[in-house]
């Protein structure tokens, strides 16, 4: 399953939400100001590593750029796709759910 999450970790709790209840293998994608959460240097970093290690982690990079921060490390296991790769992943996986 891909799991959609929009808003920043910093301002509301539907990140911690969905990597509570999603199952192990899932697919996170972090897009519009959620991209936050996968930076290296935030405050939401160790979150992300260990979520790493039980999910595939994605981040919208449109959305980094938009924001200015297109450069900043990642935390070490999320990848970074464009909007074909947002497509690709909602048509591989099916089904998808919205944390909004």
């Amino acid at each position: 399953m891909l799991h959609t999450v929009n808003k920043s970790p910093y301002e509301r709790r539907n990140l911690d939400a969905c990597l509570e209840r999603a199952v192990k293998g899932s697919t996170i994608l972090l897009y519009e100001d959620a991209v936050y959460a996968a930076l290296a240097a935030g405050g939401f970093a160790p979150r992300m590593r260990q979520a790493a290690q039980d999910f595939e982690i994605c981040v919208l990079g449109p959305d980094l750029q938009a924001r200015g921060i297109q450069d900043a490390p990642l935390v070490e296991g999320i990848r970074t796709v464009d909007y074909t790769g947002f497509v690709e992943l909602v048509a591989a996986k099916g089904t998808a759910t919205a944390w909004l």
